[in-house]
């Protein structure tokens, strides 16, 4: 659900999409989301804020096709495109998008996300063989920071503030404070399993308390609904859980995949992409016995053992 709307800030202005449908919707003056359900893996949210002739468009899509037609909705209420994208991590479902908006869009990111971005590059392309990506160029940013930046749009600042190692090392959140709208990126997750494998769990319950602080009423997840704040609770609350299932699962001598297949969902059940505990217990097992939050992880031996867990290969509809 919505947060309660301030008055003249955050009122939903259109209704929500029906599953499967993308489609930009105003949630504050100026302040818009573009939803991808069911927030699976690569069906990612993208933000846009608009003022004074200026646009910034938070994060990009997966795809050639889905890239195309963000783009589309973009113009409809910012017509040229954006001035700015804002990547709030390196991940493909949140980058591939970029060179549909440059040259004219100048590309910000974290300076740690751009040398990950480089990097990985489209290697998320091969994890989904059977995806029908179409033709990415990978457009890397143009502008780095490490702390944070802000921006000017019309009367609106949006402020880039780095909250990693959380979801990723390098993760960055956009704050709108006159409109009391957060982008979280990944750090914060809606009705789908938050995945902190290339991250932190330490590091994602810091970031939380800092999200909180902010006052937000209106969260924006890097992927499922947009809710009020009750979702940093939510995602608190799974990566807790998650910590004390590693600390149990140690204690036992069991692997991760083995604390994961005798783990008890119970309230989590319902979570869109369960397979993802594999990984964030690897992620949780290491944190455990000293590696340092954000360090390197081997994703790929990770992702194959969700394969292993689940049978077959995660959905991913992108």
């Amino acid at each position: 659900m919505n947060a309660p709307a301030a008055a003249g800030t955050t009122t939903a202005r259109t209704p929500r999409p029906a599953a499967g449908a993308p489609t930009l919707r105003e949630l504050a003056d100026g302040v818009f989301v573009y939803e991808q359900p069911d927030g699976g893996w690569c069906l990612n949210n993208a933000g846009v804020i608009t003022g004074g002739g200026r646009c910034v468009l938070v994060d990009t899509v997966a795809t050639r096709a889905r890239a195309e037609r963000l783009r589309d909705e973009v113009t409809r209420v910012a017509p040229g495109g954006p001035d700015t994208v804002v990547n709030t991590h390196f991940h493909g479902d949140h980058v591939f998008g970029n060179s549909l908006f440059t040259p004219r869009a100048t590309v910000i990111s974290h300076e740690g996300a751009r040398g990950d971005m480089a990097e990985s590059g489209l290697g998320l392309c091969r994890l989904w063989p059977g995806v029908d990506w179409g033709e990415i160029t990978l457009a890397l940013p143009d502008l780095t920071f490490t702390e944070r930046l802000t921006l000017r749009v019309g009367e609106l600042h949006v402020e880039l503030l780095h909250v990693g190692p959380a979801h990723t090392a390098h993760d960055v959140v956009v704050w709108v404070p006159e409109r009391r709208v957060l982008f979280t990126g990944d750090v914060v997750w809606s009705q789908v399993t938050p995945y902190v494998l290339m991250g932190s769990v330490a590091g994602s319950l810091r970031a939380l308390e800092r999200l909180r602080a902010l006052g937000p009423e209106t969260v924006v997840p890097g992927h499922g609904p947009v809710a009020g704040p009750g979702i940093l609770d939510a995602t608190e609350d799974y990566l807790r859980w998650l910590a004390q299932l590693a600390e149990d699962g140690l204690r036992a001598g069991r692997t991760p995949l083995e604390t994961a297949r005798a783990a008890d969902l119970g309230r989590f059940a319902g979570l869109v992409d369960a397979e993802r505990l594999v990984g964030n217990l690897h992620r949780a097992y290491a944190e455990a016995t000293g590696l340092a939050p954000g360090a390197r992880i081997d994703v790929a031996a990770s992702f194959q053992e969700m394969v292993t867990f689940l049978g077959h290969l995660p959905a991913c509809h992108a």
